[in-house]
């Protein structure tokens, strides 16, 4: 909202300084800053609340050190994320983006799916919540949106040349003209195109047609390259989201780990939304998408706000509220930015504690017919807990696993660059 007005302002008054919003590193600034005194001095209020309403943690008797001293301890402080998250986002984003609605569309829509999940935990007292399958069938409609709005979108684009759209197919939507990177006094003609492409790391062409995956089946089926998009969209989502809740059982842990992610996300959204880095880097140059700095930006002060009373000793749970939402959040905008083959390196800690599970059920089920009784991989899971079981305090497990999230970033970022 202020950038239109302020953008109005400049064109009818030249008012001084209303340029500055066309920046899009002061507005992302901006958002950090709104986000942060949004979560630190609301958030007060909002534990205060919750505690009068009683909506404490029921905690289950695991033998974990200080796991009972958590008990009583407010939950659903998801609510906090996404109050700092969605009001810097409609203040300073641009809300006729594509990018930016459908990021807000992901955190309304993930956020009132933990939010009944956690509604039915806790006044229900039906500890088991929102019963799985509404949980899947919540993220399948997300994942089915951003992957038909990805194809649909005459919004969502990217820059190639006109031989290789031409080449490969592709629907173009926009033609223009512009200066050759390589050689300023030079003018080249670029196109804009609908595309399932995504950008691949490692690899000397960095890009992989997801249409490409069924041209076994035969040639000429675009249809079918557009399901399998949709089909890993929805995965990728329910996958990523469900890790984040997973990863959500130590105070801090989610919190922490999520602010290292928006934070890469936040540069690999500039170097996308920038022809000149794009170019430099390899990597598709996404118009318009250089507006998700400035909800990167919203994330990561939100993230960094709540950790004020997320750490330990917790005054405040984010519960299923807060943990599928920032899941979703950082699925999505991996999705948008064609940057989401990144996720099992960005994402590295979601995914070890999604698989400690995985190994865990499936060892214990497979001992227990092989010989009758079941046996642990791990003294227990997810893999936070098993060092719980082995005396690590929580605090020294919560500080590594974000030491290794900063490592799988600066990973991350430099994927860009190795071919």
């Amino acid at each position: 909202m202020l950038y239109e007005l302020f953008d109005w302002l400049q064109r009818a008054y030249d008012l001084p300084g209303a340029g500055l919003f066309q920046y899009i590193s002061f507005r992302a600034g901006a958002a950090i800053i709104i986000s942060l005194i949004i979560s630190m001095l609301f958030g007060k209020g909002i534990i205060r609340s919750l505690t009068k309403m009683q909506v404490g943690e029921s905690i289950r008797d695991l033998g974990l050190e200080g796991q009972m001293e958590k008990k009583g301890t407010p939950t659903m402080g998801g609510v906090i994320i996404i109050m700092a998250i969605l009001i810097p986002c409609l203040l300073l984003a641009r809300l006729d983006n594509i990018y930016i609605v459908l990021m807000i569309l992901t955190t309304i829509w993930m956020g009132i799916i933990g939010f009944i999940d956690d509604y039915i935990k806790v006044f229900r007292k039906n500890k088991q919540g929102l019963k799985g399958i509404f949980k899947i069938i919540g993220q399948v409609v997300l994942g089915c949106i951003i992957g038909i709005a990805m194809l649909a979108s005459n919004d969502v684009l990217v820059r190639m040349t006109p031989e290789q759209a031409a080449q490969d197919g592709f629907e173009v939507v926009e033609r223009l003209t512009t200066r050759d990177l390589d050689d300023p006094d030079k003018l080249i003609e670029m196109v804009h195109v609908k595309t399932t492409l995504t950008n691949v790391p490692f690899f000397k062409g960095n890009q992989l047609d997801y249409a490409d995956l069924v041209n076994f089946l035969g040639d000429n089926l675009p249809l079918l390259g557009y399901i399998v998009f949709v089909l890993i969209t929805i995965f990728i989502i329910t996958a990523v989201s469900n890790g984040a809740n997973l990863t959500d059982g130590l105070d801090g842990l989610a919190t922490g780990v999520s602010a290292i992610i928006a934070a890469t996300l936040g540069i690999l959204a500039y170097v996308s939304g920038n022809v000149i880095f794009a170019d430099y880097l390899n990597i598709f140059y996404i118009p318009y998408s250089e507006e998700l700095v400035v909800f990167s930006a919203c994330f990561l002060g939100a993230c960094i706000g709540f950790l004020w009373y997320n750490a330990h000793p917790a005054e405040v749970f984010m519960g299923d509220t807060g943990s599928l939402t920032i899941g979703g959040i950082i699925a999505s905008m991996a999705i948008l930015l064609r940057k989401e083959l990144l996720i099992p390196i960005l994402c590295g800690i979601f995914l070890v504690e999604n698989l400690s599970v995985v190994i865990q059920v499936y060892y214990f089920k497979y001992t227990k017919r092989k010989y009758g009784e079941g046996r642990r991989v791990f003294l227990m899971s997810p893999l936070h807990h098993h060092y719980q079981k082995k005396g690590m305090h929580e605090s020294k497990i919560v500080t590594r696993f974000w030491i290794s999230a900063i490592m799988l970033a600066v990973l991350t970022i430099i994927t860009l660059k190795i071919r």
